[in-house]
């Protein structure tokens, strides 16, 4: 017993050593080029209250923002008041959407505390409801789920805040016989994970969002077939497959129920990949399920070995390494709302490299191996690369570091509340406030943009979407990092 306890002290002492080393360069950062991770953290929890639909709280953050879209659902007679606009328009996906919710989910089970210590909790949590609140409107009639508010091309033909917007608020749906299966099975992921969240602080809430999440992972299982409703926006490209596995994992997680387990290694189809977004999720689901493995969940081995695939494929040190990188070293798959990679890449070294240490594992890569102290330097890397340690020396998050975007491609923000009461023609909208070569008037606080291109460049105008629109699901992936950041050793 007394030697035990003496490697047990002498291992922590030297875990504690390994990590003050290997964040020596964040105490460095932060005083010198202000990379502050806590206002990092804060600030992406403000953005998505931005993005808020509906009636805002008392409390709401953003003095610019009102309440909108008040009579959403009322064309098909159904209470779709709520929920988040995606980005820099007025539309409500639900795919997006849902996968926001279900990331953000995740942090807060995977850093509580550290989220406590930074008091940023509470925030997380209400941003969580926010989302599910919704969801549970969206899903309140059998076997149909509302997915979509908003007339895409009428909302892109208008440049006006939502408070104003006069434009369509075409409600669709998927149901029996127009089966969408994919965001039938990411709703119920994102229902699944919260349930986990509000379990010990609101047990009816969560247990009402866990009986909503096995309906509608049922339905989608039931009814399968891809819906094309929310293309050209939000296209499936990668099939229904990793949404059902993604929703059994979850409610796996959260129930321990052998039905999931059963699905999960009998009849589900996973994929080794190189990336992690709102379309392709088998790589959160490897990094996922990797944790049952380590707890003792045998059947659960070819996920852990898939999860370490996509570790290779992504960290440079990597003999497998295949991912683009800029000459800066950022991650780029693709212009147009590149950051999603890099901060999707960010969000599972995080949580993957904490599982490593936990369980004193490593990630072998042919002839190298790598353990969490690899995984977490590089997912610091990318995140830093966004605050400012950069080429251009340049933050890309709005009202954070130094030289921050000014132009987001947001409506909200760039249109005065002074000019909240003038009526104007969706032509003249454009003119009297998107194309204007100005700052935008309001502060779209702690939204990450879109990023530079493959060459390390940036356009900061409102009108280069590519680089300067943001997305909810951008910072909900920021944040598990931005946490584990903020506090690298566990309170």
């Amino acid at each position: 017993m007394v030697v035990f306890m003496g490697t047990f002290a002498r291992t922590s002492l030297a875990a504690l050593v390994a990590w003050l080393a290997l964040f020596q360069g964040y105490l460095v950062i932060v005083n010198g080029h202000n990379l502050n991770y806590k206002e990092a953290l804060t600030k992406s929890l403000i953005f998505l209250e931005a993005q808020r639909s509906g009636k805002l709280p008392p409390n709401n953050r953003l003095p610019w923002r009102g309440h909108s879209a008040l009579d959403d659902g009322k064309e098909a007679n159904v209470d779709l008041v709520g929920g988040y606009y995606d980005a820099g328009d007025n539309v409500k996906y639900g795919m997006p959407m849902a996968f926001t919710v279900t990331t953000l989910a995740w942090s807060a089970i995977a850093y509580s505390s550290e989220l406590q210590s930074a008091r940023e909790l509470g925030n997380v949590r209400a941003a969580i409801r926010w989302g599910t609140d919704y969801f549970l409107k969206a899903a309140s009639r059998r076997k149909r789920l509302y997915v979509q508010v908003g007339d895409p091309v009428k909302d892109h033909e208008c440049w006006v805040r939502p408070e104003n917007m006069k434009t369509p608020r075409t409600v669709l749906q998927i149901n029996e016989t127009t089966p969408g299966t994919e965001i039938a099975a990411e709703t119920s992921a994102a229902m699944a994970a919260a349930s986990i969240v509000f379990r010990h602080i609101d047990r009816p809430y969560a247990r009402r969002l866990l009986n909503k999440a096995k309906l509608l992972f049922q339905f989608a299982k039931s009814h399968k077939g891809t819906y094309d409703g929310e293309c050209p926006f939000y296209c499936s490209y990668s099939g229904y497959n990793d949404e059902l596995l993604w929703a059994a994992a979850w409610l796996y997680t959260a129930t321990h129920n052998p039905m999931y387990m059963e699905y999960i290694t009998e009849e589900a189809v996973s994929a080794v990949v190189d990336e992690f977004n709102w379309d392709l999720k088998y790589a959160g689901i490897q990094v996922l399920l990797s944790k049952s493995f380590f707890q003792g969940d045998q059947d659960l081995k070819s996920y852990k070995d898939q999860a370490d695939s996509y570790i290779c494929s992504v960290l440079p040190q990597s003999p497998y390494y295949k991912i683009p990188m800029t000459p800066g070293g950022l991650i780029h798959l693709r212009d147009g709302a590149n950051l999603q990679y890099v901060t999707g890449a960010s969000f599972l070294f995080s949580i993957y490299g904490d599982l490593l240490r936990e369980f004193n594992q490593k990630v072998l890569c042919g002839d190298k191996q790598f353990d969490s102290t690899h995984l977490l330097a590089f997912a610091k890397q990318q995140m830093d690369y966004i605050l400012g340690n950069n080429p251009l020396g340049r933050s890309y998050m709005v009202g954070f570091g130094n030289n921050p975007p000014k132009q987001a491609h947001h409506r909200g923000a760039s249109v005065p509340i002074s000019d909240a009461k003038f009526d104007v023609s969706c032509p003249m909208s454009f003119v009297r406030w998107y194309n204007k070569n100005v700052p935008n008037p309001n502060e779209l606080t702690g939204a990450i943009l879109g990023g530079p291109d493959k060459q390390d460049q940036f356009s900061d105008l409102r009108w280069t979407s590519v680089y300067t629109e943001p997305c909810t699901y951008v910072n909900s992936l920021a944040v598990a990092a931005l946490a584990k950041l903020t506090y690298p050793v566990k309170p």
